[in-house]
């Protein structure tokens, strides 16, 4: 089976979560560990979030992984 990972959908909701939190993309990084350079590669859907880091914004936002990865609204 194969599955299409929409990058877009993802990158829209990190940027969603962040800026609805009031963090910058700074501090968003610092508290998952990553650069801010990761964070905005992340927003503009170039990269995508390691395993990792899905569930440490899902745990801290308390989001599930499935808004995060557009499966669910």
């Amino acid at each position: 089976m194969c599955y299409n990972i929409n990058m877009d959908m993802i990158a829209e909701k990190i940027k969603e979560i962040r800026q609805i939190n009031n963090y910058s993309q700074t501090d968003f990084g610092k508290l998952l560990n990553v650069s801010q350079d990761t964070v905005s590669m992340w927003e503009r859907g170039k990269i995508l979030p390691t395993i990792e880091h899905i569930y440490q914004i899902c745990l801290h936002f308390e989001v599930s992984a499935d808004f995060l990865l557009g499966l669910k609204i």
